[in-house]
């Protein structure tokens, strides 16, 4: 949560977000799950998965993520001052690095309160420290469940993980924090490998996968949070170094599909900051804008989940800082809501339009605003970005869940030391009209109908095999760059330059046959006497009866067309599809710019690809010139 910006050498962020005291608590009552706003999840059914910019549960039911962040096993120390004083943790509240209020309020209690908020996910932070600890919590920290005395914080995460799956909630991990400390802000937390190796942050992922993965509602891996600028580096999207975010989301999420837990939605959050935040020097919050031209493509195409935050004290080019840190950009709550709704689709809800390779959900995991707020601007920009949500059926999570009385009072629940819960649920904060709508607001219910794939394959800095199947046949073509589309969609573009494809399931589904043959194809074998499609030029043409599913690329040159069996007979009209000159792809704009800047060929929705053709020639390039695309039965 990006609730502090740290000044670090002038560069980055100071603190910026105060708590006022919360008013007095009312004696707590158990109350019956039918209040207004509370909701009846139970019956759903996991696992999760997408369909287009939906997410659906096992039977195909829409299923909207209506939730709340349950932080503090992310760790609550402010970086100064003792870790054993709690007045150094944020809104002095010592989490010792479990899910906050477990010394105040029995799990019963919290997860009955939870459902009268109307929520069915939690979002679960965790950090890497707490996956390593190996010291009992004190008991003053689990007071009130007095069965979890001695356990370890990994211990405590079990038991909050096992009981919110028993009570119904979706439950979605999320690595939140690197060590157990406040975030956000330069504070060791940055990126995903900061303090860490890269490969010892994806085996932490592989383990917690694994250790839930009987967990029936455990349903998502939110994978870092709040990417961001440290004192000297940005992270970035898509360059192949130890700061490419892209590489390092698709390498996780690649771990734990394969190796822990295939039932798992993928969440993949934006970039939330880059630059210097200093007028005149480029600083801001890509958020999601880079998916539009580089996404990514799971080995389950159907688990993907892209993410973002949205505070009212923070912009699109304002890293919500005041003083050091603080530039003349504005903040989210000085836009109208026509400005507000316009930044909000540039950075995040693009992804939701159908027929792209980028459609996805998209989650905001994270906004919220204090009960205590005074501000004209902030408590405006509460109902506007609640109602925007509302407006476009919005998968959300509020920040935070569960707070301290008297100390954050951001918390949707706050409780005391006697366990009595104030909060949004009682009369007179100001927040709960917009809760209300958000909550309640009509939205997409019932069975969603299966929706088009399309997804893109990038090489640029190796491969790209995004199928189970293909994986599992071994090494089609050693010391090249592969490229294979996930399993159930085919190839059905390509660019001239820069290694790019787009696969897609659209107007036949899956097309390939059961059995697990596949052609490699290096030479003009297959290619008909009385069939020559692309005079002049090498072709690459899959057997009669088979279509590509992907390709391979020594350099810029063509190395390999890979070709598979169909399941019902191959035929159709054919024709070459040309694209070394201009772009040659459907007028409707299917499955969108899948190669930003380089020309593109593409077959239509009703055909399959079926051969690759490319030069030779001496100065010319050896990248894709012309597809062969035929109709599909």
């Amino acid at each position: 949560m990006l609730r502090l910006a740290v000044a670090a050498a002038g560069l980055l962020l100071a603190a910026t977000t105060t708590t006022a005291a919360s008013a007095a608590v009312p004696p707590h009552t158990a109350p019956a799950r039918a209040a207004a706003g509370a909701t009846d999840e139970v019956a759903w059914t996991a696992p999760l998965s997408t369909r287009g910019r939906y997410i659906v549960d096992a039977d195909g039911n829409r299923f909207r993520l209506k939730g709340a962040n349950w932080d503090g096993a992310q760790g609550s120390w402010t970086g100064s001052g003792s870790a054993a004083d709690p007045a150094e943790h944020h809104a002095g509240q010592d989490s010792h690095g479990i899910p906050l209020g477990l010394d105040r309020a029995p799990l019963p209690q919290l997860l009955e309160d939870f459902h009268r908020l109307g929520l069915n996910t939690i979002r679960l932070p965790f950090s890497n420290e707490m996956i390593h600890s190996t010291a009992p919590v004190p008991d003053s920290a689990v007071a009130a469940n007095p069965a979890l005395r001695g356990r370890t914080p990994l211990a405590v995460y079990d038991a909050v993980v096992d009981a919110l799956s028993r009570n119904g909630f979706a439950v979605v991990l999320n690595n939140h924090t690197n060590t157990s400390r406040w975030c956000c802000g330069v504070d060791g937390n940055e990126r995903w490998n900061s303090g860490q190796s890269t490969a010892r942050w994806v085996d932490d992922w592989v383990f917690m996968a694994r250790r839930y993965a009987s967990v029936p509602r455990v349903v998502g891996a939110d994978l870092y949070n709040e990417v961001r600028r440290d004192v000297l580096d940005d992270p970035n999207w898509g360059l192949g170094d130890d700061h490419d975010w892209y590489a390092a989301a698709q390498l996780a999420a690649d771990r734990i599909l394969t190796e822990a837990d295939p039932r798992l939605l993928i969440v993949i959050e934006g970039i939330n900051w880059t630059g210097v935040p200093v007028d005149g020097l480029p600083h801001g919050r890509p958020v999601l804008s880079p998916a539009r031209t580089l996404s990514h493509t799971l080995v389950d195409a159907r688990k993907l989940v892209y993410s973002a935050h949205f505070y009212g004290y923070t912009g699109p080019h304002h890293s919500g800082a005041t003083g050091i840190g603080e530039t003349h950009d504005p903040r989210y709550q000085d836009l109208s809501p026509a400005e507000l709704a316009g930044a909000l689709d540039d950075e995040a809800f693009f992804v939701t339009e159908n027929g792209r390779h980028h459609t996805a959900p998209v989650w905001v995991s994270e906004f919220g605003i204090g009960s205590g707020e005074k501000n004209p601007a902030a408590r405006a920009w509460f109902g506007h970005v609640t109602d925007y949500f509302a407006d476009h059926d919005a998968d959300v999570a509020f920040w935070p869940l569960v707070g301290f009385a008297g100390h954050d009072d951001w918390a949707l629940l706050r409780y005391d030391d006697a366990g009595h819960r104030s909060g949004i649920l009682d009369p007179g904060d100001w927040r709960a009209t917009a809760w209300q709508r958000l909550m309640t607001a009509p939205g997409r219910t019932g069975p969603v109908p299966s929706a088009v794939l399309w997804r893109m394959l990038s090489t640029d800095h190796g491969d790209a095999v995004a199928s189970l199947r293909v994986r599992a046949t071994g090494d089609w073509d050693p010391g090249a760059h592969k490229a294979a589309c996930p399993d159930g969609t085919r190839l059905a573009g390509l660019s001239h330059t820069g290694g790019r494809g787009l696969c897609t399931d659209a107007g036949t589904g899956d097309l390939r046959a059961a059995d697990a043959r596949r052609t490699v194809v290096t030479d003009e074998r297959y290619v008909p006497a009385d069939g020559d499609w692309a005079s002049g030029y090498t072709k690459y043409q899959c057997p009669a009866g088979e279509f590509l599913i992907g390709y391979s690329l020594r350099g810029a040159r063509v190395s390999a067309a890979l070709c598979v069996p169909a399941r019902a007979a191959l035929s159709g009209a054919r024709r070459t599809v040309w694209f070394d000159r201009s772009d040659n792809r459907p007028a409707d704009g299917s499955g969108g710019d899948f190669a930003y800047g380089a020309y593109k060929g593409q077959c239509a929705a009703g055909e399959y690809a079926a051969g690759i053709a490319f030069t030779t020639r001496v100065g010319s390039r050896p990248g894709p010139v012309a597809l062969l695309c035929r109709t599909l039965p």
